[in-house]
């Protein structure tokens, strides 16, 4: 089994909009969104998840199918976590 040989450019490109991502969540953590601000950051850390995953992880380039079935059971999975927190949050009576 010969392992994909991934340039040094993608991986400081990666790097690189990590950091970038780093600062966006805490411009953003400085702004009052309201009810809006952990769905932002959920969905910016949940981004740069994606990309770790993907590129440092190098899940991005395997072929194997059982281990690309058990990658979409473990992101379905916590779709359904992310969506049912999300419900819990959204019922909540705040006084």
């Amino acid at each position: 089994m010969s392992a994909h040989v991934v340039p040094k450019k993608t991986y400081i490109t990666v790097w690189g909009i990590l950091m970038i991502l780093t600062v966006v969540t805490a411009l953003v953590s400085r702004i009052d969104l309201g009810h809006l601000s952990a769905i932002v950051a959920l969905a910016i850390a949940t981004g740069k998840a994606l990309l770790v995953v993907l590129f440092f992880m190098g899940v991005k380039y395997i072929n194997q199918k059982m281990t690309i079935v058990v990658i979409v059971a473990g992101i379905f999975w916590l779709a359904i976590l992310m969506v049912l927190s999300m419900a819990d949050y959204g019922t909540r009576l705040w006084s």
